[in-house]
């Protein structure tokens, strides 16, 4: 495609299409787009349908689902093109923290918002608008913002704003990214085909939906994509029941029978304990896809009953405690730790591993 036409008095044709971003006159004229009075209303527009769509989501499979806030990102970016959507994305956002909260404000996760947004305006912005390119911007995202560079900047969350490690490798972020993407691709693609001929009619976008029909090629490359999503469904499944502890959902009845049995197999290793004097606090119990196995790990603590009688305290509230209860309590004594490995189906102990002191 030729670079664009000039005015006479040398500016940018306002009807202008590029066939790359790589040129003076594209940012020239994307810089441009802060000085239109309607593109500026349209982007406060996109700001708080993103805003609001934060909420929403569409559900795939367990803890999978789609946020319907990229679809607003990608049209806005499409129409104000790259320089625009910094400041909406920067705004969005800030916005985004202060009105739905999910945890401590940590400032580097603005740069997740803005190359989301920039990407979808380099692909999308004041250029003919195919499958392909749409593919290609979601695909980029998937995997260089949200996997990439979402990265260290978790690493920075958890261990100054939590004191906690992040691993590098979040093999079931990685997995959930490219299971969604042929899924993100065919809904935006869609999105779009109906969404652009409105604003078009308006003058905010100079290229049409005609080209966002699959073409064959388009297909056998979603085909793919699709055949590696759902692998990536499977092994997502499989990371996440084999990295989910059985202890994080258990009421109150059930951590009490759980820390009372695991007490009861610690206890017949040392038949010289006496069972008042020991305390076993469950703190992971992580089940193995395909296997009846559950691998427990359990903290040990020594009680004082004479400390316990004396101040009046419940030994049976504290056979039910969570670990950081456990830990919290001054009447209970760290003997250590065991990892005991327990076929589900017949209650057997298979593996049994102890750092132990006597009570």
């Amino acid at each position: 495609m030729a670079e664009i036409p000039k005015s006479p008095r040398g500016s940018a044709s306002d009807s202008a299409l590029f066939p790359h971003p790589f040129s003076k006159a594209y940012w020239k004229c994307a810089a441009g787009e802060f000085k239109k009075t309607n593109v500026l209303v349209f982007a406060a527009l996109m700001i708080a349908l993103r805003v609001a769509f934060k909420a929403f989501s569409i559900p795939i499979a367990a803890d999978l689902r789609i946020n319907t806030a990229f679809l607003i990102n990608a049209f806005g970016a499409m129409v104000f093109g790259p320089v625009v959507a910094v400041a909406a994305a920067a705004i969005t956002d800030t916005l985004g923290c202060l009105l739905f909260p999910t945890g401590p404000y940590f400032f580097p996760f603005i740069l997740i918002e803005i190359a989301g947004s920039v990407i979808f305006a380099l692909f999308l912005y004041r250029t003919e608008i195919t499958v392909t390119r749409v593919i290609l911007s979601r695909f980029c995202i998937d995997f260089f913002v949200n996997i990439v560079l979402q990265t260290p900047i978790m690493m920075l969350y958890y261990e100054i704003m939590m004191g906690k490690y992040y691993a590098p490798v979040d093999l079931v972020r990685i997995l959930k990214n490219l299971a969604l993407f042929p899924l993100e691709s065919i809904v935006l693609t869609i999105f779009l085909r109906y969404a652009i001929p409105p604003v078009q009619r308006l003058g905010l976008v100079k290229a049409g939906a005609d080209k966002l029909r699959f073409t064959r090629r388009n297909i056998i490359v979603l085909a793919v994509a699709t055949v590696i999503g759902i692998a990536a469904v499977g092994s997502y499944y499989v990371v996440h029941y084999n990295t989910t502890s059985l202890s994080a959902s258990y009421t109150a009845e059930e951590r009490f029978s759980e820390n009372e049995r695991l007490n009861g197999l610690v206890l017949a290793r040392h038949p010289d304990w006496a069972p008042e004097d020991t305390v076993t606090i469950i703190e992971s119990a992580y089940p193995r896809f395909g296997k009846p196995d559950v691998t427990y790990s359990v903290a040990v603590y020594g009680v004082d009953s004479a400390a316990v009688a004396e101040q009046g305290a419940d030994l049976q509230k504290m056979r039910g405690y969570s670990k950081s209860k456990a830990k919290a309590d001054p009447l209970l004594t760290p003997l250590g730790t065991a990892v005991l490995r327990i076929n589900r189906d017949t209650g057997t102990v298979t593996d049994y591993q102890e750092s132990l002191t006597p009570p």
